[in-house]
């Protein structure tokens, strides 16, 4: 992978992560299936743009819901949503793994 291609896709997940948890975090906002949706989503497309590192894009993404709750409110039960991530990232990843050995035969 590109140096340049890592950084879009750091950056990206980086501030699409933290869009989510501002938007997760909102005293209005009650909807968690769409806040789970998104972070499903973003995860999913990293890991089919960039298969090599999945975990790293789980993470970018993935950390900043429970990072909120902990400071907030101090729920570490948050940490699960790190779950959702890990899944959509491997999941990604594995798409275009197996696509990309498709195409090649």
């Amino acid at each position: 992978m590109s140096r340049i291609k890592f950084w879009i896709c750091l950056v990206s997940a980086l501030i699409l992560g933290l869009l989510i948890a501002w938007v997760d975090s909102r005293p209005t906002w009650d909807d968690t299936g769409i806040s789970v949706g998104a972070l499903l989503i973003v995860t999913v497309l990293l890991g089919l743009v960039a298969p090599e590192r999945p975990w790293l894009w789980a993470l970018a993404v993935g950390i900043w819901i429970p990072l909120f709750g902990i400071i907030a409110h101090a729920n570490y039960g948050l940490l699960l949503v790190l779950i959702i991530a890990f899944v959509g990232a491997y999941a990604g990843a594995l798409i275009r793994k197996i696509s990309s050995g498709l195409i090649a035969r």
